[in-house]
């Protein structure tokens, strides 16, 4: 199981029962403060309706809260209802707090935890002091332990504050999720585009020049059956040609880049969360085919760390090596995740290694930590052409 799918990623809900598991539990935490109410009413220092009434407010206040900063997404309530909310919940912590003591002044940090995580950046600045204002003035109007209240106007700033800075995190990071998806469409369409004008100069020649070889033959054929035939000729020669031209920019589109390889791990490693040292270009005049055995090899290493590695960091390494064979180009890929399973490679390393005996190429894999057993290491290196060898 990878990394991706034991943690929720920001922005986003959960997606399975571990994910939902590992974030009821970062919630919990967060409601750690609330065991001085409960410890209160557990004394049983109020009487048995002060009892039920506290115990049912609380659980009302503390469902509420959630629903305001832990909701599923961020556009579930609109402006009014988190206004509303916010008014009812901050009611509910001056009338708990007035009737049942001190213990339940902490109730304010949590109304301005939740300010900070749903009201507007220019709103919230002045909304959490505001409560933690209300927070102080409360606790000292009746006989409260001064450390008390000293105790929580820290933490209602802080968790108020810090909450914002959570809210623009998360908006930003849709944003850079939903620009990332926009970006990947528009490479597509462009892509498109860019395989339509080649298309067109590929077959508009060779398309016109059949039809009007067909049109001739058509005339010819009553009386010219000869001229005829070397027209049809023509056309089958033409429509050969033309499919050789197809099939070989379909090939070209089919093939992958080292270029592109690169972007595209950069882009699948951040998706999975994966801290990524990923170099921006290859050598430059590297040979069709070796280029195009270690993209597939990238490729395929890239995704073994997505889906299976459980790593949280992962760096690829691409440059050029002088060995008594010659020159070679070393392509490396480690992880810091779980490491290999078992002895025998799988079908992807298979496929690599089927891939790199074309071209020669040498494949080593080796565990990235030999301490732990920890991690995992592919290194992969082609030959060089004489060209490239002598670039240095």
């Amino acid at each position: 199981m990878n990394e991706d799918e034991m943690s929720v990623g920001i922005g986003r809900p959960p997606e399975n029962r571990r994910q939902a598991a590992v974030k009821g539990l970062w919630v919990g935490v967060w409601l750690a403060f609330m065991s001085a109410p409960v410890k209160d009413l557990a004394d049983g220092a109020h009487t048995s309706w002060a009892s039920v009434l506290g115990t049912l407010g609380l659980v009302v206040f503390v469902g509420c809260y959630l629903v305001l900063v832990f909701r599923p997404a961020p556009k579930t309530l609109n402006t009014v209802q988190v206004r509303i909310a916010l008014a009812f919940l901050t009611g509910l912590a001056v009338t708990l707090s007035l009737t049942l003591g001190p213990p339940w002044l902490v109730l304010f940090v949590y109304v301005a935890v939740s300010a900070g995580a749903t009201l507007p950046l220019r709103t919230a600045r002045w909304m959490i002091p505001v409560v933690t204002a209300a927070l102080v003035g409360i606790g000292l109007t009746g006989d409260h332990p001064r450390e008390i209240i000293t105790a929580l106007v820290f933490p209602a700033l802080l968790g108020g504050f810090s909450m914002t800075g959570i809210r623009q995190m998360i908006h930003t990071t849709i944003q850079l999720r939903e620009a990332r998806a926009t970006v990947a469409q528009l490479a597509a369409n462009e892509e498109r585009l860019r395989l339509a004008r080649d298309l067109h100069d590929l077959l508009g020649h060779s398309l016109s020049l059949i039809t009007l070889k067909s049109e001739l033959a058509g005339r010819m054929l009553p009386d010219h059956p000869e001229q005829a035939a070397a027209q049809v000729a023509d056309i089958e020669q033409v429509s050969r040609q033309a499919l050789v031209d197809v099939r070989g920019a379909v090939t070209g589109y089919r093939r992958p880049t080292l270029p592109g390889e690169l972007a595209g791990a950069r882009t699948a490693l951040a998706a999975a969360g994966i801290t990524a040292d990923v170099p921006s270009e290859p050598p430059e005049d590297l040979p069709e085919k070796p280029e195009e055995v270690l993209a597939w090899a990238l490729r395929e290493a890239v995704t073994n760390v997505v889906r299976h590695s459980g790593a949280r960091n992962c760096k690829v390494g691409l440059a050029p090596r002088q060995t008594l064979d010659g020159r070679i180009l070393e392509l490396t890929v480690a992880d810091d995740g779980r490491g290999a399973s078992g002895t025998t490679p799988g079908n992807g390393l298979t496929g690599i290694a089927e891939r790199l005996a074309t071209v020669d190429g040498t494949l080593a894999t080796r565990a990235a930590n030999s301490r732990s057993g920890k991690g995992f290491t592919l290194a992969l290196s082609v030959p060089l052409e004489s060209g490239l060898g002598s670039r240095g």
